[in-house]
Parts: structure tokens; C-alpha cells; sequence
């Protein structure tokens, strides 16, 4: 953990934060540059923990592989768009039996210790030791907001103050059938091309047609021309090609990073105008540096083991595994295939986390929960925080119209 303390006094108790993820060390966001940031929204008067959850950072860290040369090699086989190609499904399957072998030979005696819900129960552990009068007050974001309504329905006397940010359905999380986190995805993108037509002197794309629907289905054409014509932008066959998936895993990173947007319009401009120089601001959008990391990060697969760990077995509908695809194709034109290939692992995957919470989401908390949510939120759309709330009493939800 990490803490940094009040600048403001008195001190009015701490905040516990979790970042989202799962995977995400909480300790690199508070030891980072977000950490002024944080500490300005909640007023100065907390101090703000930043915890590494089970599994991540050096936290009973959940690593599959005992070389970076062998989680390579995994990591360029494993396909992150079920569209990109008719042969994916199979590839999928293969790569993520791969990956259940390798977590079986290196990390069996710790797959089953890292899931959401023993992690609740260390939110709880913080709270005691911390000795402030036994509530929890935290802030999650994203998958955080997963980890907070699971403590909230597990241990509701023990809620403080509570802000979930970003919400994402509970019962689709631990079900493995993420359909409501693509809902506004296409939204969110059409918002991209009109902000682009009404601001034509920082968006290059308005170069071609001032209408946004033209200039969105000129986009998605690209985004097909590329799966079957991918372009290259120099020698190296792994980092200089711009093909589906860079594509795709380009325009996500735009749609959630909005302050981006003026660049990320140049790059798809010089896509299409064949501009190597432009294009390839699409492939650094895709690999952005990375700042060095402040504490180990040896959960290398964290992200993958608490993902499909939570999954209990008995909640995987195997036999739904087609209309599962079929409705997310059909939700979002854009991102459905990226949710889509995570649906065959969820079945295949062997482990399960023990001290899962297998209730509903429904609860009267000692303090009411707000719930934060986005109209354009192209990841966790904002009727999730609206279905959540309608499970805990009291809760509210306060509605921003940004985007990202």
C-alpha cells in the first residue's frame, strides 16, 4: 500500500482507491502523477491509500510465465478482435488453453486466492487497521466500481463514503457476458466525427466532407479496407504495420481519451490520404511510452486471472455462447468483436476464485453510495450506474454529458 497524507487539517479520515483494471496497481496511481489530481478533487483533507490488489504489482503477484520471451510469443498469438479474421475463434481457443496450461505449470497454488471477492474482504481488513470507526470511505473506477458494490453488498454496515466512477454492470462482470459495457461505444464514436465537423481547423479528417455521417462511414470503411489490405509503414513486420487490430485498439484508445482526439484524427487522415508519416501516429497511439514502473510488477496475468476467476463455472452458460457474440455485434458496430473474444476464455478457463460472492447486488448501505456516470462513457455507459443504484437503497447517481 501506499498513502499520502492530508495536506489540509484537521484530517477528516482517508480514502481508499482503486484505479480500475482488474490489474491495475493502485500504488502507481498514488505514488504517480495522478496523485495531485486526486488529492485536489477530494478537498485535501483525506488521506488516500493506493492499494496493489490480490494477484497485481507484488500482491500475491499472478504470473504465468517464467520468461518475457514466452509471454511474447503469447502475446503476438492471441487475437484481441473476434472479427479480425474467420480462422480467430480457433486461435483464441488455442491461445487461452495455452494460457490455462501455463498458469496451471507456474501459478496454480495462487489463481484461486486472487479474486474479487477475497479482495472485498481485504478492503475491510485496511478499514480495521486503519482504526477511524470501522467505515470504509473509497473511491473505484471503473472495474473499482465492481470491487466496491461487491464490499458494499458483502459488508453494507461498513460503508463510509462511497463514490463508484464508471460503472460496470455486476451481474454481466460476474457472469462473463459484458454486453452493456459496448451500449454507448458507438455513441461515443459518432460524437468523435460530429466534434470533428464542428471544429474543422483542429480535426484533419474535416479535410474530406464537412458531414459527420459521411465521415464516419468513410472511417468504418478504412477500418474494413485495413482488415484485408493492412498498411505498412516501414521494415518491421511486428511494429510498423497498421492493420485491423491497430486500427481498432487505436480508435479505443481515442474514445477514452478524448483530449487526444486532434491527433488521433491526423493519424486516421494520413491513413487515408497514404501519408506514412501521419499514419503512423495510429501505431504510437496503440504502444504510447511508458513511464517507468515505481514498484514491481510481477502479476503479469493479473489482469487475465481475476478476470476469468471470478467467473464461477456454474454461471457460464456454455451453450449462450453464440447469441452472447451475436448480441454484442449487434450492440456495437465498432467494439463488440474486442468483448466478443473474451467470451470463448471465460468458458475454457479452468480456475475458479474461492470467497466469491455469489449474492445479488442489492443492499441498504449505512451511508448511500453516488454513483458517477457518462452519457458518452464509451467503455462503462451510463445506464450501468443507473441499473446499479436501483440495487442499493438510497444511492444516487450524478450524470456528466463528457465523453471518454
Amino acid at each position: 500500500m501506499v498513502k499520502l497524507e492530508a495536506s489540509k487539517q484537521p484530517k477528516q479520515g482517508t480514502i481508499v482507491l482503486s484505479p480500475g483494471g482488474p490489474g491495475v496497481s493502485g500504488r502507481e496511481q498514488l505514488a504517480g502523477p495522478d496523485a495531485v489530481g486526486l488529492q485536489i478533487s477530494t478537498g485535501g483533507v483525506f488521506d488516500l491509500i493506493g492499494f496493489d490488489p490480490r494477484g497485481t504489482g507484488d500482491t500475491i503477484p499472478f504470473s504465468c510465465f517464467t520468461n518475457a520471451s514466452t509471454r511474447s510469443n503469447y502475446l503476438l498469438k492471441a487475437p484481441s478482435y473476434l472479427n479480425s479474421s474467420d480462422t480467430t475463434l480457433g486461435q483464441i481457443r488455442a491461445t487461452g488453453t495455452a494460457l490455462a496450461n501455463a498458469c496451471e505449470l507456474n501459478a496454480k497454488d495462487t489463481v484461486s486466492l486472487i479474486g474479487t471477492g477475497y479482495v472485498a474482504r481485504d478492503l475491510i481488513r485496511i478499514v480495521d487497521a486503519l482504526k477511524e470507526g470501522g467505515l470504509l470511505n473509497y473511491w473505484g473506477f471503473s472495474y473499482g466500481s465492481a470491487l466496491g458494490m461487491t464490499v458494499a453488498a458483502m459488508f453494507p454496515n461498513r460503508m463510509g463514503r462511497v463514490v463508484l466512477d464508471g460503472i460496470v454492470n455486476p451481474l454481466d462482470y460476474f457472469s462473463g457476458r459484458d454486453v452493456s459495457l459496448v451500449t454507448a461505444t458507438d455513441v461515443s464514436f459518432d460524437g468523435f466525427f460530429t466534434g470533428c465537423v464542428a471544429n474543422p481547423e483542429n480535426c484533419a479528417l474535416a479535410q474530406l466532407t464537412l458531414n459527420a455521417q459521411e465521415l464516419s462511414q468513410i472511417v468504418y470503411n478504412l477500418i474494413y479496407h485495413v482488415k484485408f489490405t493492412p498498411f505498412v509503414t516501414g521494415p518491421d513486420a511486428v511494429t510498423d504495420i497498421i492493420d485491423y487490430t491497430v486500427l481498432k485498439k487505436a480508435i479505443q484508445a481515442a474514445l477514452s481519451t478524448p483530449a487526444i482526439w486532434s491527433i488521433f484524427a491526423s493519424g486516421l487522415y494520413g491513413l487515408l490520404i497514404n501519408n506514412t508519416t501521419e499514419a503512423r501516429i495510429l501505431l504510437s497511439l496503440t504502444n504510447p511510452p511508458q513511464s517507468p514502473t515505481i514498484f514491481p510488477d510481477n502479476g503479469k496475468e493479473a489482469t487475465s486471472g481475476i478476470l476469468f476467476s471470478d467467473v464461477p463455472r456454474e454461471r457460464v452458460n456454455t451453450t449462450a455462447f453464440p447469441q452472447v457474440v451475436e448480441e454484442l455485434y449487434t450492440t456495437s458496430r465498432l467494439q463488440g468483436d474486442l468483448y466478443a473474444a473474451l467470451v470463448p476464455s471465460y468458458r475454457d478457463w479452468p480456475f475458479k476464485a474461492k470467497g466469491a460472492y455469489l449474492g445479488d447486488f442489492k443492499a441498504e448501505t449505512k451511508n448511500p453510495i453516488l454513483f458517477v456516470g457518462g452519457a458518452l462513457d464509451p467503455i462503462t455507459p451510463l445506464p450501468n450506474a443507473y441499473n446499479a443504484s436501483a440495487g442499493f437503497q438510497g444511492s444516487v447517481v450524478l450524470e456528466h454529458g463528457g465523453y471518454g
